[in-house]
């Protein structure tokens, strides 16, 4: 028999304690962003300039950042289960980590694609963060940032949701359950199936979901009371 399969469903708040600037929250990036303008599909239509800018920007804040200890709390949950991460997060500190199936909603922050082919994407190096509307990737196509703009449907959503309704144990991570298509996977757990929700401010979303469990703290708090959890659950089989 195979190791139990763990779907980890994570948002901003996972690489929030990696000193990556959330969205939504107070002092968060979209307070000093008009939000449709850097991240829209009609923004990068009207000043593809300014959205390019914008994402440079933060390829250069990432690659100062690292991992933390609740990225790296997930590689060593792989040595008990077959873990899959969904993740809302467009930067790559899950990879960085070493975690060894990561599927992103949203995006790759260092990645870039064709304006014409969404499906050729290429892989920035640290030394070449910066691209403009007039960038071409290696095959003489104009690239944009690799990034689902508000407007543009969520190609990885098929995926994530099969990969919800597979789940052994369901883990949602520092998000809001606000923001959607995402925030409906937890609705695809199969009956009884154990889900842990970690978040500092558990959202409302999850009351009447059966079988859900809340822990009440950071990723990195949370994820050692999980994996306490988990250690106590294979104790009990």
């Amino acid at each position: 028999m195979g190791k139990p399969k763990l779907v980890i469903s994570s948002g901003a708040g996972m690489s929030a304690e990696s000193g990556i600037s959330t969205f939504r929250d107070a002092g968060g990036l979209w307070e000093n962003y008009p939000v449709m303008e850097v991240a829209s599909a009609d923004g990068f239509r009207r000043n593809p300039a300014l959205v390019h800018e914008f994402y440079n920007a933060r390829r250069h804040d990432l690659v100062t950042k690292e991992p933390n200890a609740a990225h790296k709390a997930l590689v060593e949950l792989e040595k008990d289960y077959d873990v899959y991460i969904i993740t809302q997060n467009v930067d790559d500190l899950h990879e960085r980590a070493g975690s060894s199936h990561v599927l992103h909603l949203h995006g790759e922050l260092m990645k870039i694609r064709s304006v014409s082919d969404p499906d050729y994407i290429e892989t920035l190096d640290r030394e070449h963060l910066d691209t403009t509307p007039a960038t071409r990737g290696k095959r003489g196509d104009l690239m944009r940032p690799h990034i689902v703009f508000f407007q543009e449907a969520v190609p990885n959503i098929e995926p994530a949701i099969e990969l919800a309704a597979e789940a052994d144990i369901f883990v949602v991570i520092g998000t809001s359950l606000a923001v959607y298509p995402a925030a409906s996977l937890i609705r695809f757990v199969r009956p009884a199936t154990p889900i842990y929700y970690i978040d500092p401010n558990p959202s409302a979303e999850v009351n009447g979901i059966p079988g859900v469990t809340v822990i009440k703290a950071t990723a990195t708090q949370g994820m050692k009371r999980l994996a306490e959890l988990l250690e106590s659950d294979r104790g009990k089989e």
